[in-house]
């Protein structure tokens, strides 16, 4: 199965086993993340729901990209000027490509009373 995601303002077709350079995101090596932003997914030509996929990754290393130079000059004005600029990015291996898990979100055992909730239970519980 594939899907195409988009990450760092760019998109990217990927694969289960696939490994990709993206704009720097959050974690340390070894983390694992989701990718949320899905525009797309299927398998062979049939395409799937993409609201219901989901990619999640593993984060290889966080590292700089090539070296870019940026050299600026104006002729018979004496004036240049040189810079170089390397981009933060992350090495990513995708790790599974599927159907979403239905996880029912988690409900708080107790939850928070408000001020005028309190006294009326303490009153209630009094009779």
């Amino acid at each position: 199965m594939f899907a195409i995601v988009r990450t760092g303002g760019k998109q990217y077709r990927v694969a289960a086993g696939d490994k990709i350079a993206v704009e720097k995101l959050a974690g340390e090596a070894g983390d694992t993340i989701t990718l949320s932003d899905i525009l797309l997914a299927g398998e062979g030509e049939d395409l799937a729901d993409a609201a219901k996929v989901t990619v999640s990754a593993e984060i290889i290393a966080q590292a700089k990209s090539e070296k870019v130079i940026v050299f600026k000059k104006r002729r018979r004005h004496n004036y240049r000027r040189k810079n170089g600029h390397r981009q933060q990015m992350t090495l990513l291996r995708i790790t599974a490509v599927g159907a979403a898990e239905a996880k029912a979100p988690a409900k708080k055992a107790a939850a928070k009373k408000t001020k005028s909730e309190a006294p009326a239970e303490a009153a209630a519980s009094a009779e």
